[in-house]
């Protein structure tokens, strides 16, 4: 969907939008989401980082998925100049204005390759207020962003809830691993430790996720870290692994793309797979080794043309489920 299509979508006099689900963990599936809801959202948004009318802000993303969506609707909502760019892995590589962006949201991708560019990573440090969705920002990216001038945030949200209702700081003083819900958003725990979202502005009733969190409470503030998805827990002879925990282990020491997924065994339950674009998996081997815990470590390791990614670069689980089993 292009953004004039999109526009006649949102201008068309019916009350709701047709959005797909990213399709991190499958199939991606069509909801029908109310106007008047992502309004709200846009306008939460735009109030917290004190977005005016006139400001510049950055469609670099695709409108087929709602991330793309809602920075229109911001722009529409706030009378924000929309300056658009193709969706791809480099957003600052050709921008048709000059001066510096206000307000963009990108995917850690998108963010990772600007970095890699001196003229790209210039312009990056030079926007106001970037926010970062779509997928996990992981230590290393969050540490290149540390030293930026202005405020950079990751994101916490989904389809279901519009984008975002929770943000953290990435950098200065003021970052955090811990998400700050908005103050129309109330977070609670399951009976299994995910998180709960109450947040009547952008979705109605209590949304269950399938993320198992951690709540902190400071100044009567609830905040929430991301410990991983329920469904992506390994049971492995008892043991319970979560995959994002894995992955974050060994990212400082593997160099080429990886996934970590799990295939049935036969004397485990589940084991520990690994997914790599690294040809040389005993290499891999002894990095997890020396990396992880011993029953962390993968049973077996797999080398793949290329890691499995959704159209927005999250992992795409259910992908790398079926290439384990295969092997």
């Amino acid at each position: 969907m292009t953004q004039e299509e999109f526009l006649r979508e949102w201008n068309d006099g019916s009350d709701k939008v047709l959005v797909y689900t990213s399709g991190s963990t499958g199939r991606p599936k069509p909801l029908w989401v109310e106007k008047r809801r992502m309004r709200n959202s846009a306008r939460i948004t735009c109030d917290f980082l004190g977005l005016k009318p006139g400001d510049t802000a950055l469609l670099c993303m695709s409108t087929d998925y709602i991330g793309g969506k809602m920075m229109v609707v911001r722009s529409v909502e706030r009378r924000l100049r929309l300056v658009s760019v193709p969706p791809s892995g480099h957003p600052l590589h050709d921008l048709p204005c000059a001066e510096p962006i206000t307000f963009a949201a990108m995917v850690p991708m998108q963010v990772y390759n600007s970095l890699q560019v001196p003229e790209e990573r210039e312009r990056l440090m030079q926007i106001r207020h970037l926010i970062i969705g779509g997928g996990a920002v992981d230590d290393k990216l969050a540490r290149a962003l540390q030293g930026f001038p202005h405020a950079v945030w990751s994101t916490y949200g989904m389809t279901e809830t519009l984008s975002h209702i929770a943000l953290r700081r990435l950098n200065g003083a003021e970052a955090t691993a811990w998400y700050t819900p908005f103050e129309s958003v109330k977070v609670s725990l399951d009976a299994e430790g995910c998180l709960v979202i109450d947040a009547p502005l952008v979705h109605e009733g209590r949304l269950v996720t399938n993320d198992r969190a951690e709540l902190s409470s400071a100044g009567g503030q609830v905040r929430f870290r991301i410990l991983g998805r329920r469904d992506n827990v390994i049971n492995s002879g008892g043991i319970k692994i979560q995959i994002e925990e894995v992955e974050a282990a060994l990212r400082p020491f593997l160099r080429k793309p990886f996934l970590i997924t799990k295939r049935p065994d036969e004397k485990f339950g589940e084991a520990v797979v690994i997914l790599t674009e690294d040809t040389d998996l005993a290499g891999v081997s002894e990095v997890c080794v020396g990396a992880l815990p011993r029953y962390w470590c993968p049973r077996k390791y797999v080398h793949v043309d290329r890691i499995p990614l959704t159209e927005t670069g999250k992992p795409a689980r259910a992908e790398a489920l079926s290439l384990a089993q295969e092997v």
